[in-house]
Parts: C-alpha cells; structure tokens; sequence
C-alpha cells in the first residue's frame, strides 16, 4: 500500500536517451522530458488502479499482479506483459508488439520518493516522483 496516493515528476535521469532508444523522435523526446507527469496510485490486494496524467493524455489502467494486460506508450508504440510484485519493488516486464523487443520497468519507493525505472536494449533511465 505504500505506492497509494498522488506522484507528480520531479526529475528525470537518462531519460531522452531511454526514448531514443525506444526509438522516439527529437521532438517528441523534448516534449516528453517536459511532460509533467502526475500518477496516482490505489492498491487494492494484488489490483492496482494507475491514473496518468501528462502534458499528452489521460489514461487509466487497471491491472492484476501477475496477469498479461495491453498498453500503449504516450508515444503510441504497443506493449503487453504484467506487474508482479518482488519484495516492495513493482516489477514490470512488457513486449513490443512491433518488434519484440523487452522493456522492463520497476517502481519502487525510496525515501519520500517513487522511483520509476526502466530498461531497454541495455540503456537505464529513471524518473523520479514527490508526492503531490
């Protein structure tokens, strides 16, 4: 229960390099750095309701520890895979649909803070949330 509660975007580490990466144009890298990201997270028992707010979009996401959900990136780009939780860390593993590739991606809290993490082709970003 410790992700509960409102996270707005403090700063981000590596993370233009993580949307090349992904294959992300320039634009759309400069916009998304900026894209003041707010989430909310409620926990219920191994559900978890994800609300998302940016510069970009609104979305909800619902999903079950443990169970394969769909889900598309800011960017458009199709991913699907599950959250399962290892110890207090959320740990994510998704695949692109387009080209198979993994994306892996943990949230965990450290200190007052939300730590989002992601992995892809060998490159780490992290974006780091206060509570708001």
């Amino acid at each position: 229960m410790a992700f509960n509660g409102t996270w707005k975007i403090d700063r981000n580490e590596n993370y233009e390099k993580f949307m090349e990466a992904m294959g992300v144009n320039m634009m759309k890298r400069k916009l998304g750095a900026h894209d003041n990201l707010k989430i909310t997270i409620q926990q219920d028992g191994n559900k978890f309701t994800v609300k998302e707010a940016s510069n970009f979009r609104t979305i909800e996401i619902v999903f079950t520890l443990g169970d394969n959900f769909e889900y598309s990136l800011a960017d458009g780009t199709e991913l699907s895979g599950c959250w399962n939780l290892e110890g207090n860390k959320l740990v994510g593993t998704f695949t692109r649909k387009d080209n198979g590739k993994v994306l892996k991606a943990y949230r965990e809290i450290v200190g007052d803070e939300l730590v989002q993490t992601y992995v892809y082709e060998g490159v780490e970003s992290k974006r780091i949330f206060k509570r708001g």
